[in-house]
């Protein structure tokens, strides 16, 4: 401890830099304990970025890294409006840290801090377009721009309205062409963006009610059940049946018993009625109404055991 006293308080630092983060705690506590993580000098930073750069020197990277993090928790508290916790954003930006960090080239003349501002909000943009809405609202280079300027500029265009009302909601046709010209979009654009960002989001799943059943959500409506596994392997099994079955079905009848069952059941006149009666299968047959039903009936079960067989 003795030999270290004379030692600048930035080498303290590096020799065991993760004792200034505490192990445990809450989001105020790692906020504190980082604004309190020395800065480094630009001669510092250049040497642990070449040892990083040369040797991969894991030690220099916890340097560079550490000395900046009180910049990914400023820039993280721009995007809190969002709606996403504080804490998510830090941690994304601290991803974008390490990537900048590690592709940083002290040889470029600039500091640190200026190259990895860039990966931290590009970091954090990327998370917020993915968790801000379930459904994606910004998919090309122009829509995330905008996304990301249409809320600062609507809170611009409230401070500097001339009729003092701070309160609303929707954008005027002027600031909307105001808008799409400044970020270089279209108005239709402008307009849906922001009817996305102001839609809020919809619970699908029912919630349970009081009495502990469950409610019926929006869910039920987007069921499909045609689409159903089940459902499509019943319906095979239907059409197979209703066409190759009955058929193989009517193949073990004789041929009386095979023209009654097909002149009951499976002809259709052309006014849309069935096929003929008992009374008159009777008369061409020359016997009567009751034996053809007892015809039939014999075929019908003959031909469910074929059916029972083929399936």
């Amino acid at each position: 401890m003795t030999a270290m006293s004379g030692a600048p308080a930035n080498q303290l630092a590096v020799a065991n830099p993760w004792s200034m983060v505490p192990s445990l705690g809450n989001l105020d506590a790692y906020i504190s304990a980082a604004n309190r993580l020395p800065l480094l000098t630009q001669e510092e930073e250049q040497r642990y970025a070449r040892r990083l750069r040369d040797t991969n020197d894991l030690e220099a990277a916890g340097a560079l890294v550490l000395s900046h993090l009180r910049l990914v928790i400023s820039i993280s508290r721009q995007y809190l409006g969002y709606g996403l916790p504080h804490g998510d954003l830090i941690q994304e930006g601290n991803v974008g840290l390490m990537k900048a960090v590690k592709r940083f080239d002290p040889d470029q003349g600039v500091r640190l801090v200026s190259y990895a501002m860039h990966w931290i909000k590009a970091e954090i943009h990327e998370y917020i377009l993915k968790n801000w809405r379930m459904v994606k609202v910004a998919t090309t280079k122009a829509q995330r721009k905008l996304f990301f300027n249409l809320r600062s500029m609507k809170q611009g265009f409230k401070a500097d309205s001339a009729d003092g009302d701070t309160h609303r909601d929707t954008l005027s046709a002027n600031e909307v062409s105001q808008v799409a010209t400044r970020l270089n979009v279209k108005p239709e654009e402008v307009l849906e963006m922001e009817t996305r960002m102001s839609g809020g989001d919809v619970l699908l799943d029912p919630s349970p009610s009081d009495d502990g059943d469950d409610g019926f959500g929006p869910i039920a409506y987007l069921a499909d059940a045609s689409q159903e596994p089940t459902a499509q392997i019943e319906s095979r099994q239907r059409d197979r049946l209703s066409t190759d079955g009955i058929s193989t079905a009517l193949a073990t009848l004789d041929d009386r018993s095979r023209r009654i069952v097909e002149e009951r059941w499976l002809k259709v006149n052309d006014d849309g009625s069935g096929g003929m009666t008992l009374h008159e299968l009777a008369a061409v047959y020359g016997v009567s109404a009751e034996r053809i039903r007892q015809i039939e009936v014999a075929a019908m079960k003959k031909m469910k055991k074929a059916l029972a067989e083929f399936a």
